[in-house]
C-alpha cells in the first residue's frame, strides 16, 4: 500500500515535527486563559526603590536585552546564568522571582526560588527542574516554587505574542523562608514581607 495515500498514518518525522508545536499551541491557551489571577509583586511586596543596591546580571542577555531563544519555549527552555554582586552582610538567605507583567491579563510566574545560601554569587545554565537542588558543591540545597506553568522551577518565555518584559528579582533576606518546595509566588512574596534587605533586577525581552 502507498503509504503517502490519504488516511495513512503519520511518519515519526511529522510526530517530532507535531509534537513541539502542540506543546507551544497549549503553552498559549495557557497563557491567554490563566492570565491575570495573581496579583503583581508589588501589589504583595511593596515596592523600595532605595533597596535596589545588588548588581544582578546574565552572561546571555543585558539589562533590557533580548532573551536568548534557548532559554525560551521555543528552544530548550533552559534557564540563563545569573550572576550577583552587592548581597549585605546580614542576609541569611535570597529569594529569586522571575515574572512576565505583560502577558494578556496579568502578571505570569516563570521562576520562584528562594531559600539559598547568602554566599552564593551565581547560578548556571541550566538550573535543574525539581523542588530543590545544589547551586554549588557542599552548598545548603536551595527550594524551588511552582510557577504558573504548574510545574517546579524554571518555565520560559513564551508569549503569545509580540515583546514581552521577563523580570529578574533576586532578593536578600534577613530570614530564611522554610517553605515546602512547590510553594506559589504569592506565598513566597508574603513570608518574604518585613524581611527584605536588599533587591536586584534584571529585565530580559523576547518576541515571539
Amino acid at each position: 500500500m502507498n503509504r503517502s495515500t490519504t488516511g495513512s498514518r503519520p511518519t515519526d518525522a511529522a510526530r517530532r515535527t507535531a509534537i513541539p508545536a502542540l506543546r507551544r499551541a497549549s503553552i498559549a491557551l495557557a497563557l491567554l486563559l490563566g492570565c491575570g489571577r495573581s496579583p503583581s509583586s508589588e501589589a504583595i511586596l511593596p515596592d523600595d526603590p532605595g533597596k535596589v543596591t545588588i548588581r544582578l546580571r546574565s552572561a546571555a542577555f543585558a539589562d533590557g536585552g533580548d532573551i536568548p531563544k534557548a532559554s525560551t519555549c521555543d528552544g530548550k527552555d533552559t534557564s540563563p546564568p545569573l550572576a550577583w554582586s552587592g548581597v549585605p552582610g546580614g542576609a541569611r538567605s535570597l529569594a529569586l522571582v522571575v515574572e512576565d507583567p505583560d502577558a494578556p491579563r496579568g502578571t505570569w510566574t516563570h521562576w520562584v526560588l528562594f531559600d539559598l545560601a547568602p554566599d552564593v554569587g551565581e547560578l548556571p545554565r541550566g538550573v535543574p527542574t525539581g523542588g530543590t537542588f545544589e547551586p554549588k558543591a557542599g552548598a545548603k540545597a536551595a527550594r524551588q516554587g511552582k510557577n504558573d506553568f504548574g510545574k517546579l522551577g524554571y518555565g520560559g518565555p513564551c508569549p503569545p505574542g509580540g515583546t514581552h518584559r521577563y523580570v529578574f528579582r533576586l532578593y536578600a533576606l534577613d530570614a530564611v523562608l522554610g517553605l515546602d518546595p512547590g510553594a506559589s509566588r504569592e506565598q513566597v512574596l508574603r513570608a518574604m514581607t518585613g524581611h527584605v534587605l536588599a533587591e536586584g533586577r534584571l529585565t530580559g525581552r523576547y518576541r515571539r
